[in-house]
């Protein structure tokens, strides 16, 4: 077996056989690093068949194609069932990357001692022991269906699934899994690359789902290669401050389902709970008597809840005034003060102000422009918003106000929630609806400030 040295970059895994300075398939400087990849000429080409031999495999017309019907396996999670689209499709590979210490094996292991079905779980990070712990931790039932190995060894991942014959295996993580055909070190681009293909030749040929845990890395982003997230059915992302307890799952790609969904967890001392109503999560200790206060009928993907926004305006105790934003794009924050500056007449220029939106969670819904609007406005006049009253709008350059999707669904979530007023934009769309709340219609800015404010 002969052994080759490559340079691998680690932003998109181009392969170059000299060092370059800058890759020039993704554009990014100083990100090649040297691999050593071992040749068997014996190999086969993707598993198919050997070098050099074309296998007997024929084109066919897309319309005679049998359809299967795809019996989905459901996690016993309702909220994982939700961003997966329904549940586990066979021979599915799964992606779930997040933050260290977010809970990525604490919400895996929670699925795999759930399933009534047989899951092997394949730990590179934890030895068996210490898994024990965690799932005492987490739950007082005996799960029998639940195997555990500790082995950082790909190549022996099929000899563990011969000898358990599981229905789900869990692999964590993959940056901890190597295999004797490339020498680089374990996390390497290589190495990921390698270990992966394995995988899901796994999960092809054995129509066995595999759930795969990926660290992150200081961007934010998975770590390894782009090319990671194309071979991968689904990715996960897995999000939120360690400091709260709300998390977020979040679907980036997914190949049986949409992406618009998302699941929320809460963190507690035995483990991750569901958040089946959000909206109460995020207005358990909302009060209405105090100003900078505005509620918001966001949406993240298909699903409504109400958020409270926060908003701090003060003067500025230094020369150039602060600008902070807990949860919310501070540059998008930026533009509104700009055009409260600019069209509505408030001198907020020489202000601090800090924004933050309530249980710690990042939304980007551009419906929060009139809510961060308002709040701002609350707590520059110090005039608390009249109780029971929720907002949704996007506010454009010129002080408009522009309709959002889902407008149907906002309003149905604030009237379930007990809101007497919701104030959307004029030009928004919304169909018959039997519900109680009032809906207040406006075009332009100071309209809804005047409709606000007034005494």
């Amino acid at each position: 077996m002969k052994t080759k040295t490559v340079y691998v970059c680690s932003e998109c895994g181009a392969e170059s056989p000299k060092w370059l300075g800058r890759c020039p398939q993704c554009g990014e400087w100083n990100t090649y690093q040297e691999e050593h990849i071992a040749i068997d000429k014996r190999e086969t080409l993707a598993g198919i068949g050997p070098a050099g031999i074309i296998t007997d495999v024929k084109a066919v017309p897309l319309c005679s194609v049998a359809q299967k019907d795809v019996i989905r396996s459901t996690t016993a999670n309702a909220e994982l069932d939700r961003v997966l689209g329904g549940g586990i499709v066979p021979g599915a590979l799964i992606l779930i990357g997040g933050e260290p210490g977010i809970g990525k094996s604490t919400l895996v292991l929670q699925m795999a001692m759930q399933l009534p079905k047989r899951v092997l779980y394949v730990s590179g990070e934890e030895s068996i022991q210490q898994i024990k712990l965690r799932a005492d931790r987490i739950s007082r039932a005996k799960a029998d269906n639940c195997l555990v190995v500790s082995d950082t060894r790909i190549d022996a991942l099929t000899q563990h699934i011969d000898s358990a014959r599981p229905d789900i295996v869990v692999v964590d993580s993959i940056q901890t899994m190597q295999t004797e055909r490339t020498d680089s070190l374990p996390g390497s681009i290589s190495q990921i690359k390698e270990c992966t293909a394995v995988l899901m030749r796994i999960a092809k040929t054995r129509s066995l789902p595999v759930v795969i845990i990926g660290h992150i890395n200081k961007d934010g982003q998975l770590a390894g290669p782009k090319v990671l997230e194309h071979m991968v059915d689904v990715v996960l992302q897995f999000e939120g401050d360690r400091n709260h307890l709300y998390r977020i799952l979040r679907s980036i790609k997914n190949r049986f389902g949409s992406t618009n969904e998302i699941g929320i967890f809460e963190m507690m001392s035995d483990g991750l709970r569901e958040v089946s109503n959000p909206s109460e999560m995020l207005l358990g200790e909302y009060a209405s008597d105090l100003s900078g206060v505005a509620i918001a009928a966001a949406m993240e993907g298909v699903r409504p809840f109400l958020i409270e926004t926060q908003a701090l305006v003060s003067t500025a105790a230094y020369g150039t005034p602060q600008r902070s934003a807990m949860g919310f794009d501070v540059r998008r924050m930026n533009m509104l003060l700009a055009v409260l500056e600019r069209r509505a007449g408030f001198k907020i220029a020489a202000k601090d102000v800090f924004l933050n939106l309530a249980g710690g969670i990042k939304v980007t819904d551009t419906a929060l422009d009139l809510p961060v609007a308002a709040a701002v406005l609350s707590s520059t006049t110090d005039i608390p918003i009249c109780r029971g009253t929720c907002m949704a709008g996007e506010i454009g350059l010129s002080g408009e106000l522009r309709p959002v999707p889902r407008i149907e669904q906002r309003v149905s979530e604030a009237d379930k929630l007990g809101f007497s007023r919701i104030i959307i934009p004029q030009s928004s769309r919304l169909g018959p609806l039997s519900v109680n709340i009032e809906v207040c219609r406006v075009g332009r800015l100071a309209e809804a400030f005047r409709m606000l404010f007034q005494q």
